[in-house]
């Protein structure tokens, strides 16, 4: 008896291979379609970045590099900025610059960005106006989330579970992407499907592929190959590699083999087109310091700490966090008053900064004479790296972070519960900075202990920890410990249950209990710091 294709192979196993099979007249795209989106073979190297940028076309999706100003493509911004034609588009990046700089430029003409992927608005005011009066969507999502939706969609993979956002408004898809301008939700949030894993919950993300990647780097070579300089690189590699076409501005045009094969960080294949950058590197935040060796100088401590009772208070709290840090550590530090830790950490205790914009063994402020562009910390400031340091890409980063490989994560916080929930990231309405790198900090609570540093009280002393929080989350039963200026609580994440560890001295068990919200117990050895 023969058996027939048709009688071995399942009905639907015929249907998709007579899809592949089908006639080229029957198939919904062509070949020519993609040869004049790649177009191999031609000269890589461009004039200017008006020539580069001339086919861009209206509604594309545009990847654009950096973070905060550092890596920024403003040679190439500045060239599309030009295209009076080329109006809404959707620009994926981890934030929007600042003023009109960096993306920030292409905000200042109504209708040129209709919306934004992004992590965090930060200082943008102009951003964060357009966003809450309707003029822009913004679909804010955790730093970490981006670099890995760029990177799953450079190869190849349609989407992803990530234990990042479970619990919180990036899950149940409550934060609005668009206000009218009456400021009634126009275009709500994305939801997010759920899957549990070996007893973690995780959520499901789809990949981000862009039609144009805008980047910076510091040295190309003709094959377009690639060289980043430290904290430059970011999202830069990642956004490379998830585009269809690929331009990139290069502060040094080199021939093909100037650039060492081990030392590529972009291989060209990514590549599409090369241009001279002749915008000026950018400095968000100029910090220096007149001591190399004060690992924060008076001026930024001041700035943070503020006087009289404050700075004596929140001093009080960084003292204390410093003695969390035990010696090989490696430490992830939010802004703000975590920054501050380090300077009081024991000198015979070596700790490793960790920077989620891709930096490992960041050092001090530089002095004046020692600034570089290239070389920043989360803050967007100006810092140094310490002999053993390394640099890597913004997905690099996330991954060391979601896998657990940072000993402590030292946050702020806005509210924390009982149970170890975070909110510190948005008030809505209000104020929306978005959430950064936060919810990826907090998302391995097993394998990076979450620390809290903040003031026990926020205005008019009203507490900051609750039974239960009232404003957005950045992650659920995360904070394991919280650090204030009154108190030392250890949360117990499974139990959902505060201990009151050690209290300030001259602070009472009575002054702690009337200044918090929350419920908790008191540890039989409290201790007095």
């Amino acid at each position: 008896m023969s058996l027939s294709l048709r009688n071995i192979l399942p009905r639907h196993t015929l249907s998709v291979r007579s899809t592949l099979l089908a006639p080229s007249s029957a198939r919904t795209f062509s070949a020519s379609a993609l040869l004049a989106q790649k177009q191999r073979g031609q000269n890589k190297v461009y004039k200017s970045a008006d020539e580069a940028v001339a086919d861009v076309k209206p509604n594309s999706t545009l990847l654009s590099g950096g973070f905060g100003l550092c890596g920024t493509p403003d040679t190439l911004l500045q060239a599309l900025n030009k295209r009076n034609d080329v109006t809404g588009l959707t620009a994926v990046s981890n934030n929007a610059g600042v003023g009109a700089k960096g993306l920030g430029l292409l905000l200042q003409t109504p209708g040129k960005i209709t919306k934004m992927i992004c992590s965090y608005i930060g200082a943008n005011k102009h951003f964060e106006s357009l966003y809450l009066n309707g003029k822009i969507a913004v679909e804010l999502n955790p730093q970490g989330t981006i670099a890995e939706r760029l990177s799953a969609a450079g190869r190849g993979v349609p989407a992803f579970y990530t234990p990042t956002g479970f619990g919180t408004a990036i899950q149940t898809g409550e934060l609005t992407i668009k206000y009218n301008e009456s400021g009634e939700i126009e275009i709500p949030g994305r939801k997010r499907e759920v899957r549990e894993f070996n007893g973690r919950n995780y959520v499901l993300e789809e990949s981000l592929p862009g039609d144009y990647a805008f980047i910076r780097a510091h040295k190309v070579d003709e094959f377009g190959n690639c060289q980043f300089r430290y904290t430059a690189q970011n999202f830069s590699s990642a956004m490379a590699r998830a585009a269809k076409i690929t331009i990139v501005e290069a502060e040094e045009i080199v021939p093909a083999g100037s650039i060492d094969p081990q030392f590529v960080h972009l291989p060209g294949i990514y590549v599409d087109r090369i241009v001279p950058a002749t915008s000026e590197k950018e400095i968000e935040i100029r910090t220096t310091t007149p001591d190399p060796n004060a690992p924060v100088n008076e001026e930024a401590k001041a700035k943070i700490l503020g006087d009289g009772g404050a700075r004596a208070r929140r001093e009080r709290i960084v003292k204390r966090a410093a003695k969390e840090l035990k010696d090989g550590f490696y430490v992830n530090l939010g802004i703000g008053i975590p920054t501050l830790v380090p300077s009081f950490v024991d000198p015979s205790v070596k700790v490793h900064l960790q920077s989620e914009n891709g930096a490992l063994g960041l050092g001090p402020y530089p002095t004046a004479d020692k600034v570089d562009a290239d070389v920043i910390n989360a803050g967007k400031e100006t810092v140094t790296l310490l002999p053993g340091a390394s640099t890597f890409g913004s997905d690099e980063s996330f991954g060391m972070i979601r896998g657990g490989h940072v000993d402590v994560a030292l946050l702020g916080a806005f509210q924390v519960s009982q149970a170890g929930d975070l909110a510190n990231y948005m008030i809505p309405k209000k104020m929306v900075k978005g959430m950064g790198g936060a919810m990826d900090l907090v998302s391995n609570p097993e394998g990076t202990k979450v620390i809290v540093l903040m003031d026990h009280v926020a205005k008019g002393d009203k507490p900051k920890i609750f039974k239960e929080c009232s404003l957005p989350l950045t992650g659920v039963r995360c904070v394991s410990q919280i650090i204030t200026d009154l108190a030392v609580f250890n949360v117990d994440r499974k139990a959902g249950k505060l201990t009151l560890a050690e209290i300030a001295e001259g602070v009472t068990v009575d002054e702690v209990r009337a200044k918090t919200e929350a419920n908790f117990e008191v540890a039989a050895d409290l201790k007095t710091f």
